[in-house]
């Protein structure tokens, strides 16, 4: 399938050709970056350290937050360094590998919220059989089909990708190289693999929405029938699940589930899931939970008093 392309790399117009935007992108997205880092390893570590923090839903907000960075790593760091260049260039092999990992980290994040949703659901709705059914093993089982499914997912992305005949325009309008924008550079006609990437990306996120949307319509509807604190504490969790939900799937929603016509609000709003949400996601996770910010206030106090010793 690569040989049906004659084109070797890509030009990435970024967020702008402007000198002192690309400065401020450089700074912006820098500050962004380091952000998403520092709050999701404060996550992993706190969670990886603690056993207070225990239960399946900590299990899975470790994965997400590794994914958040993940997911961000593989699209900040090109992004600011190209903000440096005067032409930012990227390999068509590059392309491709970028292609995968953002494929497959976002979609990876899609499934670990919906299995947080699930979680929440036999929490709240089955509570006497919830370490029954949410056991170590179930749990591991379902982060391992999260991850193969995103792998397949990414597959057929690059599958999509190789099958296109790049032979001339090598311009992509994007600071990201996707499936997307690079429907507009290929030299054939596009129609049917549009109608593939939106039955595949585009069905994955919107399908991935309303099944969560669902979930947490009848997890809040059970809640009527607890106590005031568990009632408060179960709708304090859910709140930020639902948050995370709508800032990821929103944008996603908008980019791949229409044809393959370029809007100026694009580059926006894949920022915003992009780069936005694994930034966002530590907060909403840290900030409406206690047990969380509990737990990091003992790990790093323990870590201070055990450095002061020495």
């Amino acid at each position: 399938m690569h040989l049906k392309t004659n084109v070797t790399e890509f030009i990435l117009l970024g967020l702008s050709q402007d000198p002192i935007k690309k400065r401020i992108v450089f700074v912006s997205f820098l500050i962004f970056y380091l952000g998403t880092l520092l709050g999701n390893f404060l996550i992993v570590a706190t969670i990886k350290t603690s056993r207070a923090l225990g239960s399946p839903m900590y299990f899975f907000l470790f994965y997400l937050s590794l994914s958040d960075t993940c997911f961000s790593t593989c699209i900040a760091p090109r992004m600011i360094v190209d903000a440096l260049l005067k032409n930012a260039t990227i390999s068509f092999n590059e392309c491709i590998l970028q292609i995968f990992s953002l494929h497959f980290f976002g979609c990876l994040e899609i499934f670990i919220l919906i299995i947080m949703a699930l979680d929440r659901y036999v929490a709240i709705c089955k509570p006497l059989h919830y370490m029954t059914i949410m056991n170590r093993r179930v749990c591991k089982a379902l982060v391992a089909v999260a991850w193969v499914g995103s792998c397949v997912h990414s597959l057929t992305q690059i599958f999509l990708t190789l099958s296109l005949p790049f032979c001339g325009p090598n311009v992509i309008d994007h600071y990201v190289c996707d499936l997307q924008p690079l429907l507009n550079l290929a030299c054939a006609d596009t129609y049917r693999i549009n109608l593939l990437l939106v039955s595949n990306s585009g069905a994955i996120c919107t399908v991935s929405f309303v099944m969560l949307m669902f979930s947490y319509v009848v997890i809040l509807h059970h809640l009527k029938n607890h106590s005031k604190e568990d009632r408060k504490k179960a709708l304090s969790t859910c709140i930020s699940h639902i948050t995370a939900v709508i800032l990821f799937f929103g944008p996603c929603i908008f980019i791949y589930t229409r044809p393959a016509t370029t809007f100026s609000m694009d580059k926006m709003i894949s920022v915003f899931y992009t780069i936005g949400t694994p930034l966002i996601n530590p907060l909403i996770y840290t900030l409406r939970n206690a047990e969380v910010k509990n737990a990091m206030r003992k790990l790093w106090s323990n870590k201070l008093f055990s450095g002061g010793e020495i």
